[in-house]
């Protein structure tokens, strides 16, 4: 099928030494060939494990099995060669095959030094550069609204939307002859997605929230503090997740229970009987004692329902009350995120490091 609608098949996995491994036996079968055995290959074999002073399991020799009329590729970084191929389309033509490891290094390394090049002198195609926009707080459906016709289907460059943990991606993806062309209709397309969302855009590619809100801590040299209740010390585990932390994220507390809500953060034990645990003032009140015990310029704090059970029908499952106390002040905000105990623990934690990215830009947070 890739052979009958492009000119360059490129395969990565399924050439080790088990049973599941059967790129080479199928690319063996497309072509109506037998394997045979690459002596030279099997001698690589025996010296690559003899030079870490093991004796090569026979399974091994299947490794050096190539296709009838194949093109072996040398693979210095493993065991596992490369196969090369004609695949014919039955119209007297065929499609160039390169079948690679699946362990990323040797694949990137085989794909660098033995298929860019083929790829490079063949020219003609074009190029594609992508980017993702990552952002969070505002739902798919009203992402799509605000950015409007930079959706429309058959656009270049193409943008799309996707979510995973309550992030919602823009991939943009630019098509054009040239690299230069590409990169400046890319560039310009980012920059309309960025002037229709504006901050709702925390990063980009492999930039997380947590990894974005710690780089504005640090760049603006400020402190933050962490209490906890339902989230269990998650919001405090992606912020000390991020190399460099310890520059600005001070403390946190999980005070599960009221009393260690009152012993350890000085929460009133008469808001508590008054409003319950699960209530902005307990928030605000665990977040200014959060930042007074450890003397930092910010504090966010947690405390809700994450279920499965514990709800009412005042405050339902997935209710979460945060707030962050700064040196103005304390803001505070009640949400309702629906699904399961771990979704809602995730987007607690997630949106708590969101109020304290808004505060760090000095801007209001989305409803």
């Amino acid at each position: 099928m890739a052979a009958a609608r492009a000119d360059f098949i490129l395969v990565s996995g399924g050439l080790g030494p088990t049973a599941d491994d059967l790129t080479r036996e199928a690319v063996a079968g497309v072509l109506g060939v037998d394997l045979e055995i690459n002596e030279g290959w099997v001698e690589r074999l025996r010296a690559f494990f003899h030079a870490r002073g093991r004796e090569m399991p026979e399974r091994n020799r299947i490794q050096a099995m190539v296709p009838r009329g194949a093109t072996l590729v040398d693979n210095p970084r493993g065991t596992a060669p490369g196969i090369i191929a004609s695949v014919p389309r039955g119209d007297g033509t065929s499609a160039w095959l390169m079948a690679m490891p699946g362990v990323p290094r040797e694949m990137f390394g085989m794909f660098e030094e033995a298929a860019l090049p083929v790829l490079r002198r063949a020219g003609g195609g074009g190029v594609i550069l992508s980017r993702t926009l990552h952002t969070f707080g505002l739902g798919e459906s009203v992402v799509a609204e605000k950015l409007g016709e930079l959706m429309t289907r058959g656009r270049n460059p193409s943008v799309g939307t996707t979510v995973s943990g309550g992030v919602v991606s823009l991939r943009i993806n630019a098509r054009f002859a040239t690299p230069a062309e590409a990169s400046d209709q890319l560039e310009r397309t980012c920059e309309a997605c960025r002037a229709r969302l504006g901050s709702l855009i925390y990063g980009q590619d492999e930039d997380t929230i947590q990894a974005v809100t710690m780089r504005f801590l640090l760049d603006r040299g400020r402190t933050v503090a962490t209490a906890e209740s339902c989230t269990g010390g998650l919001a405090a585990k992606m912020l000390s997740d991020v190399p460099g932390s310890s520059g600005a994220f001070l403390a946190g507390w999980v005070t599960y229970s009221n009393a260690a809500k009152v012993r350890d953060l000085g929460v009133s034990a008469d808001t508590l009987e008054r409003v319950g645990a699960v209530s902005e003032e307990t928030a605000r009140q665990m977040a200014r004692g959060a930042r007074q015990r450890a003397g930092a310029d910010l504090a966010v704090a947690i405390t809700g329902i994450a279920g499965p059970d514990g709800g009412t029908s005042e405050k339902p499952v997935g209710t979460v009350c945060m707030a962050l106390a700064h040196e103005s002040g304390v803001d505070s905000r009640t949400f309702l995120f629906v699904g399961d105990r771990d979704l809602v623990r995730d987007r607690s934690a997630k949106t708590a490091l969101s109020m304290l990215r808004f505060h760090l830009l000095g801007e209001a947070m989305p409803a």
